[in-house]
């Protein structure tokens, strides 16, 4: 992927911002207080999906349209954030959108996919066995295969990266949340077009943490599983594209446990009154796994979405 500029960012928030404003983000007192911190925390809970990804399948949309005139849908395989953002850039430029999730996947995601104009198929025991059954379909109906990491994708949800460091341009650290990689691969990509100093630092579930384990190592491992609750964080292997830019641009990459998610989903109710779903809160438990260590600097967490079932969330808010 070739590094991208100022002006490349810029010009994908141009269209970005035909389908949505820019997300909030705020330095909420009651986190500064809690983690002896300044927290900023970048919204993207706040997007027409409830997440982050939206931004990179707008871009991605039009590139498709540009490059490719002639296609005649998409495919892709998804969790279900991905999937929400290309089933909605897809209906928007009247194509099809056929969208490739596990079995048992989450019923919302499902459902809010199908409410953006998606068809979804369920397939498969996880996001990576789902991943082949998309590439499968591609082929037989003559659909583009959208990948989960790809420049455009980056470029798009590098937006939410230039925004953020533009509003608050003395952060130290920022801790993003790693599935495929396009978010930590686009905040790294605004700090290097802005001349930044910040720290990127990554962000897994110790129940798949197969980015870390790769990072520390230099190489790509794979692990057996990924089940995490936090189901944009549920990846069994690295993206190698997505890797290289990590592996070169991030300081560390953090491990969470479910307990440390569901307590930061928990603090982010209570501190700010927002929702946000297992990957969305991972960040924020990396800062407070690390807090000491952050003492008295200004830090920003992404809380890369909100989509999380009723049922699932009551369970973590109950306790």
């Amino acid at each position: 992927m070739h590094r991208l500029t100022r002006d490349d960012i810029e010009q994908a928030a141009r269209h970005v911002y035909q389908v949505m404003p820019a997300t909030a983000q705020y330095s909420w007192p009651l986190l500064a207080q809690r983690l002896g911190c300044t927290v900023w925390v970048k919204h993207e809970n706040h997007t027409p999906t409830g997440a982050f990804k939206i931004r990179g399948g707008i871009t991605f949309m039009h590139w498709l349209k540009r490059e490719h005139p002639g296609a005649k849908g998409i495919v892709t395989a998804t969790r279900g954030n991905h999937g929400q953002s290309l089933a909605l850039a897809a209906s928007a430029l009247g194509l099809k959108a056929l969208i490739v999730v596990p079995q048992g996947n989450s019923v919302e995601k499902n459902n809010a996919m199908r409410g953006f104009g998606g068809e979804v198929i369920e397939w498969g025991r996880d996001f990576d066995e789902a991943r082949e059954e998309a590439a499968r379909l591609a082929q037989e109906h003559d659909l583009f295969l959208v990948p989960p990491f790809h420049t455009e994708l980056v470029k798009g949800v590098a937006t939410y990266a230039l925004e953020l460091f533009t509003a608050a341009p003395h952060l130290d650290t920022v801790y993003v949340p790693i599935g495929c990689g396009s978010g930590i691969c686009g905040v790294i990509a605004a700090r290097d077009a802005l001349g930044l100093k910040t720290q990127v630092v990554g962000v897994v579930s110790s129940e798949a943490a197969a980015a870390k384990l790769s990072f520390e190592a230099g190489e790509i491992h794979e692990t057996a599983s990924a089940n995490t609750f936090a189901d944009g964080l549920a990846v069994r292997k690295p993206i190698p594209a997505a890797f290289a830019i990590y592996a070169a641009g991030a300081a560390r990459i953090v491990a969470v446990s479910e307990q440390e998610i569901a307590e930061a989903m928990r603090v982010y109710y209570t501190d700010t009154h927002n929702l946000a779903e297992g990957a969305g809160a991972a960040a924020l438990a990396a800062l407070i796994q690390e807090r000491e260590a952050r003492a008295g600097e200004t830090v920003g967490v992404i809380l890369s979405g909100g989509n999380v079932d009723r049922s699932v969330y009551a369970g973590v808010i109950g306790e």
